[in-house]
């Protein structure tokens, strides 16, 4: 009996033991924690809901990543206990394209062509349409705020639809395609933070949206490639967008985080937070460069250097990359000569391009004007994000914690786990297609907004009579 009182006589978080109880006693010894420390009364919070499994919608979709470097198209469906299996997977190198924009039609075409045709065998499945990464035409990240009157009634849906409509018209721009609409949040009345304002009594709805769009002719290229292959465009996503929703836990893209998504062309960024996604940005420097650098330095082809990179490469020197040696083929009147040159001289080539790009990456957090909502945990992913040591050179400059991302809960991706980061940007775009999207509240531009301000006030009158 007295066991047991002394034992009740303990703090609740020693009677529970193990390593989660040893972890709530200072620093400096047990001692002060039972004999000294009062127990505390404390109101837990009500336990969590069981989290349901997400509702992915019904039948087959297909998703094509165009990059600089690589093409790749996935076709799968969404399972009941929430995961993605992919039924088939086309994976080729790219070609006609540069820094994520098509430059050459009918090679991008044929490589396209190629990839999905790999995919449907693959799958045993013909696609008509895909949804398909937006890494073209300049994509731009712009916050646009919209309100309108309600009159002190209740807000319905159709006043939801008149301020994104709003939204939109303030957000259009000449010769500028809008591709995501994401709802920040509603402001009912000077009161923030409201998720969804229907129902609400208010004299005035307001709200604050994201903006992604790019440049139309650019939109209307890639259209025109994908009707070339019999394909239609199922839907654009921001490249880091879909590699923030293959890569994220939900709790992350709550409390802020940053996406960071280097790619063959181009490296590009997306920060989350709250659940939303509040700003993306696209840098013009990514894997291929770190390839051409090697190979101008040591005067080697592009295909010798990728492999260097690739096998050999490091973001940071190692105590023991001089001591060891590479055999090099060289190009130009020397081509059947092998030079023998210390794998510290390939690194030494990589680690100044990877700094660089991580030092753009930082400017363009800390340009971005988001204050403290950047500062959050990076995310590093993508195909040019494998090279070893990446993560303490990344941590060092962006002076943020960074952590490697690879796609979660998807399952038959074209590699081993080890480097499935370079699908990152697929395996969202599959996702989104299945039914991810939903998580965001995108709403898609209706259709195009009229040009002239008569023609606009025209339409404004209509959709509010």
């Amino acid at each position: 009996m007295n066991d047991h009182n002394s034992m009740s006589d303990l703090p609740a978080f020693r009677r529970r033991g193990g390593l989660r109880g040893r972890s709530l006693i200072p620093v400096g010894g047990e001692r002060d924690v039972s004999v000294n420390r009062v127990p505390r009364d404390i109101l837990p919070l009500p336990p969590e809901e069981t989290q349901r499994n997400v509702s992915w919608r019904p039948g087959i979709f297909g998703a094509l990543d165009i990059g600089t470097t690589k093409m790749t198209c996935l076709i799968g469906k969404g399972e009941p206990d929430g995961s993605i299996q992919v039924l088939g997977h086309g994976w080729r190198r790219s070609h006609g394209i540069r820094s994520g924009s098509i430059v050459d039609i009918r090679e991008a075409e044929a490589a396209i062509r190629a990839t999905v045709g790999q995919a449907e065998e693959s799958a045993e499945r013909r696609m008509d349409s895909l949804v398909v990464n937006l890494s073209c035409g300049r994509p731009l990240s712009r916050l646009v705020d919209a309100q309108i009157p309600i009159g002190g009634r209740e807000v319905t849906a159709g006043d939801v639809q008149r301020l994104i409509a709003e939204g939109q018209a303030r957000a259009w721009m000449e010769g500028r395609e809008v591709i995501h609409t994401l709802p920040i949040g509603y402001v009912v009345d000077s009161i923030p933070g409201i998720a969804d304002p229907i129902g609400h009594q208010c004299e005035e709805l307001a709200t604050r949206m994201h903006v992604v769009d790019m440049n139309s002719s650019a939109l209307r290229t890639l259209d025109a490639v994908l009707q070339h292959a019999e394909l239609k465009l199922d839907g654009l996503v921001a490249s880091p967008f879909a590699s923030g929703v293959s890569v994220l836990a939900a709790e992350e893209r709550e409390l802020g985080v940053t996406v960071v998504e280097m790619g063959g062309g181009t490296t590009s960024l997306a920060v989350f937070c709250e659940g939303k996604l509040l700003h993306t940005a696209q840098i013009r420097v990514g894997g291929l460069h770190v390839t051409r650098d090697i190979a101008g330095v040591l005067s080697t082809s592009l295909e010798t250097a990728e492999r260097l990179k690739t096998m050999y490469g490091a973001a940071q020197m190692g105590s023991d990359d001089q001591r060891e040696i590479l055999s090099v083929p060289l190009i130009g009147e020397n081509s059947d000569r092998l030079v023998r040159l210390q794998r510290s001289k390939v690194i030494s080539v990589i680690q100044p391009r990877i700094e660089e790009t991580l030092e753009l990456v930082r400017q363009s957090l800390d340009n971005a004007g988001l204050g403290r909502l950047a500062n959050g945990r990076v995310v590093l992913t993508g195909g040019a994000s494998l090279l070893e040591g990446i993560v303490p050179v990344a941590t060092r400059i962006l002076g943020r914690p960074v952590r490697m991302g690879k796609p979660q809960n998807i399952y038959g991706l074209p590699e081993t786990a080890a480097a499935s980061a370079g699908f990152s940007t697929a395996a969202g775009l599959l996702a989104w297609a299945a039914g991810a999207d939903r998580d965001f509240g995108d709403i898609s531009v209706p259709e195009p907004k009229p040009r002239g301000l008569v023609k606009r006030l025209v339409g404004f009158i209509r959709n509010n009579v």
